[in-house]
């Protein structure tokens, strides 16, 4: 699969040769990141970073609020041909969609792919945040936190060296299972001050004097 997805790499560039020459901010691995990295290159070349993004974003905010249309890409009963018109649709009521991002999807639906739609988005995600040289904070915690404590943490964290000097993305993440305190995940670092974490660690020093 993975020569088939090479020889339609020309197709989604289709005519900017010249793409390949623009390097991509990190390099991303997986059948996904190859998609999404031909994708940024070329839209990259074309200046059409953002009008890409702006595409995917809506098209990820359809398939997040209808779980009918996850399963329409996903469903492999339903003719490509149909899959690509059903695409456009959705592309299309967000406005006209850019030509890279239509031939994007005739790509993955030529190569019965379209349920990679998904992690295709993310890792384009991806690429723009390190473009914007950003860096993803996730912060974890058991309620929802308001928008004055996430600014607070990150304002903090900013100055820290774990931001490595990019600018911190924040996102709150809601697991109620850690019982209290925080999760916070900058990059591939984190630091570690969930109660269920100290609970944890507090049973493993009984256990282990017993």
């Amino acid at each position: 699969m993975a020569s088939r997805f090479t020889a339609q790499v020309p197709k989604l560039a289709r005519g900017y040769a010249a793409a390949a020459q623009v390097k991509a901010p990190i390099t991303l691995h997986g059948l996904d990141g190859r998609y999404a990295t031909a994708l940024f290159t070329a839209a990259a070349r074309q200046g059409s970073l953002e009008a890409v993004e702006k595409d995917l974003k809506a098209l990820q905010g359809a398939v997040t609020k209808d779980k009918a249309v996850g399963a329409f890409l996903e469903n492999p009963t339903i003719n490509r041909e149909k899959k690509i018109q059903g695409v456009n649709a959705l592309l299309a009521k967000a406005g006209t969609p850019n030509t890279l991002t239509k031939n994007l999807f005739e790509t993955l639906a030529e190569n019965g792919r379209l349920e990679q739609t998904p992690k295709v988005i993310a890792a384009y995600a991806e690429l723009m945040s390190a473009h914007r040289n950003e860096l993803p904070m996730v912060i974890t915690s058991a309620k929802e936190l308001d928008k004055a404590t996430l600014n607070k943490i990150s304002d903090a964290l900013q100055k820290s060296a774990l931001a490595e000097g990019k600018k911190l993305l924040v996102s709150n993440k809601v697991k109620p299972d850690i019982m209290g305190g925080l999760l916070v995940e900058i990059g591939d670092k984190s630091i570690d001050l969930t109660v269920s974490s100290k609970l944890a660690k507090l049973n493993k020093l009984v256990t282990d004097s017993v």
